[in-house]
């Protein structure tokens, strides 16, 4: 099972409608548009260009929105989202897309980055090749009558060093073939941490400006942030051989197009070949497009038949898939996330939940820290995913807002909520969850462990040190007590009085205290839980429902 309440949520859905609403907002590839329309569980709302104002005040209608560039999807849109569980980008950037406001929602953001890197690949490739050979002034030279042979004498491609920079799905793509044109290729990309790549092929360098002076040509395949923009700029220029070409195909603004413009003025640069731009469209009278050295398409990089009809089946695809509980594919605000487990893995996510649920009426305090240690080999990859479920179990009915397992770790950020995750291998128990939880001032963490046994049943076995065996699932009660003779029967006595049925006890001693885990027929009134309260013996009391036993 994946997060309960999500599932709940999509069960609700279903009910209301008996079909995924999926709003197309922007044009999209006609093999989207009719994969959507096959899908027995899906109903397709087809408004392509459909303004701001509008926009707003029917995705709360949808389960999925699927856009490509042209829509903005905004703080506005995105105000009321009502039943709205994910947004899908038909291509790579998510500019046009509010990442804060839809992770605050709760609303996954995936892209189709995968299908189309062969295709942005091609393009800066052929950007490279048209550069280093005078293509386009040779063109335009011919079609006005022209015919100067001396003048566009250009540079062959084997033996000069292409500098690649980000070296992702694209940025490998573009090297494989440079290094079929017998190049020699370096690449920069600070989240590889080795002196090699592609077998030992490929130098890498964890440092871009020592790696400039070393280029002929340069080519970016990085996103725009903070850090990439204007990498390529007057100080950086000035690290690099004079001659240097430049390629970009990624985002508009990693080159700093002013520096650009001198650096080919004064030499430095030799030419530039460029298909995105700081501003799109690029205005009439901008000086890049007159300038001679200059190679300019207009964001042409995903645009082929082929990458267009696979980002469209790629973004329904994914949307319809993350309704459905299946997995997470090209999930842009929600690292880490993964729905596609094993059957094992499943079975710990619902664990998880289970858990964090159970123990988060003991929290009186303000959490601090959260510590989530997953135990066993099989359960590494989704040790994420799995620490997203126990916080939502555990922060759930503590806040007014919606958490669900897209905006829980940023919930908890906002909140100052530290979260730490521990993988250690599997232990004389086999597999098992541990979750800790510093609150407040207090010296006492409280903390909850939990198996999976054999029978593929969940196991409480531990809280706060007392130990015990027991499936969390229905209604249930934690009761702490001062360990006397009588209590067990004095809280038996107060159900049974109530009209509420202990359908299975556990007790756990420790010190001078005790812990009984009570699972109930159904819930129990305020008024009991008061009485007991009440009662100097009684330490603590807390009601808890959880999801009923799986089957």
């Amino acid at each position: 099972m994946t997060n309960q309440t999500q599932i709940a949520q999509r069960a609700e859905t279903m009910t209301r409608t008996g079909k995924f609403k999926v709003l197309v907002a922007d044009k999209l590839n006609k093999h989207g548009l009719e994969w959507i329309q096959s899908q027995a569980d899906a109903e397709l709302v087809n408004k392509p260009g459909i303004n701001e104002d509008e926009l707003a005040s029917i995705v709360g209608e949808h389960d999925a929105l699927i856009v490509r560039s042209g829509v903005q999807v905004t703080a506005k849109v995105l105000e009321n989202p009502g039943r709205l569980k994910v947004i899908a980008r038909a291509g790579v950037g998510v500019d046009n897309i509010d990442l804060d406001a839809a992770t605050s929602h709760g609303i996954l953001v995936v892209n189709s980055a995968e299908a189309t890197t062969t295709t942005t690949a091609e393009h800066a490739f052929a950007l490279l090749m048209a550069l280093a050979r005078n293509i386009g002034p040779a063109h335009k030279t011919m079609v006005e009558g022209g015919w100067d042979r001396s003048k566009f004498q250009g540079q062959q491609l084997a033996g000069k060093t292409l500098g690649v920079v980000g070296f992702g799905r694209i940025g490998r793509a573009v090297a494989e073939r440079a290094l079929a044109f017998e190049m020699n290729v370096v690449a920069y990309d600070p989240f590889i941490n080795a002196e090699t790549a592609m077998d030992g092929r490929v130098r890498m360098f964890s440092n871009f400006e020592q790696m400039l002076p070393e280029l002929d040509i340069v080519t970016f395949h990085v996103p725009m942030n903070d850090q990439t923009a204007g990498m390529l700029g007057r100080k950086t220029f000035g690290l690099a051989k004079d001659g240097l070409r430049v390629v970009n195909a990624s985002r508009g603004g990693i080159v700093d197009e002013e520096a650009l413009l001198e650096a080919m003025d004064n030499g430095k640069c030799a030419a530039a070949a460029l298909d995105v731009f700081t501003e799109e469209p690029l205005p009439a009278n901008h000086p890049l497009r007159s300038h001679p050295k200059v190679l300019l398409t207009p964001h042409l990089g995903a645009s082929t038949a082929e990458a267009q009809q696979a980002v469209s089946m790629d973004a329904a695809g994914a949307a319809l898939s993350y309704l459905r509980g299946e997995g997470v594919k090209g999930a842009v605000n929600a690292a880490g996330l993964r729905l596609d487990l094993g059957p094992v893995q499943k079975r710990y996510a619902d664990l998880a939940e289970r858990m964090a649920s159970l123990i988060s009426p003991l929290l009186t305090e303000r959490v601090s820290e959260v510590t989530f240690e997953v135990v066993g080999d099989e359960l590494d990859s989704a040790a994420s995913t799995l620490l997203r479920l126990a916080l939502v179990g555990l922060l759930r009915e503590h806040l007014s807002i919606p958490v669900n397992i897209v905006n829980v770790m940023h919930v908890a950020e906002q909140r100052g909520i530290k979260t730490r995750t521990v993988k250690s291998d599997e232990g004389k128990f086999g597999s098992q969850l541990v979750l800790e939880i510093n609150a407040g001032d207090s010296s006492r963490t409280p903390r909850i462990v939990g198996r999976v046994y054999d029978d593929q049943k969940p196991r409480i076995v531990e809280i706060n040190g007392y130990h015990m065996d027991m499936i969390p699932a229905g209604h249930m009660a934690l009761v702490q007590n001062k360990d006397r003779p009588g209590i067990i029967g004095t809280v038996g006595s107060e159900f049974g009085q109530a009209g509420v049925n202990i359908a299975d006890m556990t007790i756990s001693r420790r010190d001078d205290t005790a812990l009984m885990l009570l699972k109930l027929d159904g819930p129990a009134p305020e008024d009991l839980l008061n009485r007991l309260k009440n009662r100097d013996e009684i330490l603590r009391i807390a009601n808890v429902k959880l999801p009923d036993e799986q089957v």
